[in-house]
C-alpha cells in the first residue's frame, strides 16, 4: 500500500520558510588533524534548508539519513561537500550546516615533556545563501589559555592577578586553501600571556607561572596579538578573534573583539 506523503503536498499560504531542519543532533564524528589522521569524537549537529512557500514540509529524515552517510573527517572542505550533498537531497536552494565537537591534542609539558590529552571545542558553519548561491565555510576553534594583568602587575609590590581565558577565532579561508586546526590554536596560545597543558608536573608549574608573569596581557592585547598574527597569513580572508577572561578579582568577565575582512587584493 502507497502511503501518502503529506509533507510533499502543496501549502496553500504561500509563505516561504527561512530554515527548517533538526538541531541539537549528537553523532560520532571524525575530525582531520593536522597529521592527516581521522581523530575521533562526538559532534553536535544543526541542519536546515530553506522551504519554498509552494511546499507543506520538508523531509526531516534525510538530514539523519545524510548524518549516517557521512564517511568523511570534518574539515572545512568536508563540510562544502557536505553541504551540497544535503542540499541536493532535500531540493534546496539555500540551506545551512552548524557542527561543534570536542577536538583532543596530544601535549607535551614545557619543562618535564610529560604528555598529556588537551581538548578544544571546534566548529564550522557551512552556509549556501539561496539567493546569491554563495557558500561559506567558518572553522572556528576555541582556545583555553592563561592571562596575566599588566596593571596588577604594575601596581602591586608582588604578585599579579591572573585567570584562564577564552580565545575564540573564526576564519574563512581563500579559496582551495587549508589551515588545520592545530595550526589555528596555535594563533591564540603563541599570544596569550602562556598556554596551558592537560598535566603538569612541580617543574612545569614553576614555568607556566612565571611565564604567565614575564608576559602580561590585557584582553585587548590578546585580540589585537592575534588579529597582528591572522592579518599576516594569506590563506585566512576574514576572521573574527574574542578573548573573554574569566577575572579572578571580579564577578564578571573582561572581553574584546575585532572582526575583519581583507581586501579582495589581500591587503588590509
Amino acid at each position: 500500500m502507497m502511503l501518502p506523503d503529506v509533507q510533499a503536498s502543496a501549502d496553500p499560504r504561500h509563505i516561504a520558510i527561512d530554515r527548517v531542519g533538526v538541531k541539537s543532533v549528537h553523532y560520532p564524528v571524525t575530525i582531520l588533524g593536522a597529521d592527516n589522521q581521522a581523530k575521533p569524537s562526538i559532534g553536535l549537529f544543526d541542519l536546515y534548508v530553506a522551504l519554498s512557500a509552494e511546499v507543506k514540509g520538508t523531509h526531516m529524515s534525510r538530514f539523519i539519513e545524510l548524518l549516517d552517510s557521512q564517511l568523511e573527517p570534518l574539515s572545512v572542505a568536508s563540510m562544502r561537500s557536505l553541504l551540497d550533498v544535503m542540499l541536493g537531497r532535500l531540493e534546496a536552494q539555500g540551506g545551512s550546516i552548524h557542527v561543534k565537537a570536542p577536538f583532543f591534542v596530544h601535549k607535551k609539558a614545557p619543562v618535564s615533556g610529560v604528555g598529556s590529552l588537551m581538548d578544544y571545542e571546534v566548529s564550522w558553519d557551512a552556509r549556501r545563501d539561496q539567493g546569491t548561491q554563495t557558500t561559506s565555510v567558518v572553522q572556528t576553534v576555541q582556545v583555553p589559555v592563561k592571562s596575566l594583568c599588566p596593571c596588577s602587575k604594575e601596581i602591586s609590590d608582588y604578585g599579579a592577578h591572573n585567570q584562564r581565558s577564552h580565545v575564540t577565532i573564526s576564519v574563512e579561508l581563500a579559496e582551495n586553501s587549508t589551515l588545520s586546526l592545530e595550526e589555528q590554536i596555535r594563533f591564540a596560545e603563541d599570544n596569550a600571556s602562556c598556554e596551558l597543558w592537560g598535566l603538569l608536573k612541580r617543574p612545569d608549574e614553576k614555568y607556566v607561572t612565571e611565564r604567565a608573569y614575564d608576559n602580561p596581557k590585557f584582553v585587548e592585547d590578546m585580540v589585537r596579538d592575534v588579529a597582528v598574527s591572522l592579518n599576516q597569513d594569506a590563506r585566512i580572508v576574514a576572521y573574527k578573534v574574542t578573548s573573554e577572561n574569566f577575572e579572578s578579582i571580579h564577578n564578571h568577565s573582561a572581553f574584546a573583539c575585532i572582526e575583519h575582512r581583507k581586501k579582495n587584493d589581500g591587503e588590509l
